[in-house]
């Protein structure tokens, strides 16, 4: 039962986050890269605070743990946020969930510097590569033809930044006794305190607000943002940064899929083929290592309860 809802979290978080870059696209038709970044983080910020006042929970105190919320808000939030709504005005949607999805291997790779990834298996190693080539299947760079250019580098160092902001929040701020949403509301708000001073950088422009408009920055930033952010902190606090970072290689058959039902984009053999491979590669990252059998040895006294304990030991998972 515990597997099935982590499961079902993973799913439910996998299909927020990948709906970000697409209602990212939308609201970029009416608002300017700093609006929309300032927007989702103060939207996202006001959501987690009203759940914090219902559920009678406070913000963390402290000035080093806030000290902490900062750093984690600028890698995790201000920075990958901004560079998201820079990269989408010259890639699509799709695009950019499936450059996202180098997450796992940024995060990878600074576990294994920092030390913090222990006892590397070759099945979760070989599920990060084989989720990549589903990735790059799915992009097929040899098909384009001078497509990449400053929206591509900055989706990649949002996807970076993504991944340096996770580590940090899991070996600094969870399993501290904080309630998960105090530090995610908290967070949220201390990005939209370092977005504030970027929008005299075309942050000030004249909004001309419709109906539709004002659907897509609220679900931007009440659901994309808040209720998706705070689900991340959830899982890392659960599973780990690493684990979590896995999740990236499932944005790009969200992404992908919505551009296709949403967007009408093309979806040919190439594109299904890739999914495919990145599903299989996800599942292997997180597939848990089978429990050491018990070790047991012939004994001349007979058989009975403290024989059995004996012979029996318990044993945990390595």
């Amino acid at each position: 039962m515990k597997r099935t809802w982590a499961w079902a979290r993973i799913g439910v978080l996998a299909l927020l986050w990948g709906s970000t870059f697409l209602w990212i696209d939308l609201a970029l038709d009416a608002l300017t890269p700093v609006q929309v970044t300032f927007s989702r983080c103060a939207l996202g910020a006001v959501t987690l605070l009203v759940a914090c006042r219902v559920s009678g929970h406070r913000l963390p105190h402290g000035r080093a743990v806030r000290g902490r919320i900062v750093v984690a808000a600028v890698f995790c939030n201000a920075v990958p946020f901004a560079l998201f709504s820079f990269g989408q005005q010259g890639i699509d949607s799709g695009v950019a969930g499936v450059l996202n999805a180098t997450t796992p291997l940024w995060s990878l790779l600074i576990g294994a510097v920092a030390g913090t990834e222990h006892g590397l298996r070759a099945a979760r190693l070989g599920g990060f590569l084989l989720g990549f080539a589903g990735v790059v299947l799915i992009l097929a760079p040899w098909q384009a033809a001078g497509a990449g250019g400053l929206g591509v580098l900055a989706v990649t160092a949002a996807a970076a930044s993504y991944a340096v902001g996770f580590a940090f929040m899991g070996r600094h701020l969870v399993g501290r006794g904080i309630p998960t949403l105090s530090l995610s509301a908290a967070q949220l708000l201390a990005a939209t305190v370092l977005t504030a001073p970027t929008l005299p950088a075309g942050g000030l422009s004249p909004i001309e607000l419709d109906a539709r408009t004002v659907i897509v920055v609220i679900v931007l930033g009440v659901v994309a943002t808040g209720t998706t952010f705070h689900l991340t902190y959830r899982n890392i606090a659960a599973e780990g940064a690493t684990s979590t970072a896995t999740l990236g290689y499932l944005l790009p058959v969200v992404s992908v899929a919505l551009g296709v039902v949403v967007l009408d984009e093309d979806f040919g053999p190439r594109t299904a083929l890739g999914m495919a491979v990145v599903l299989v590669g996800v599942a292997l990252t997180r597939r848990q290592p089978r429990p050491s059998a018990p070790a047991t040895r012939p004994s001349a006294q007979p058989a009975g309860p403290a024989a059995t304990a004996a012979e029996n030991p318990p044993h945990r998972l390595p």
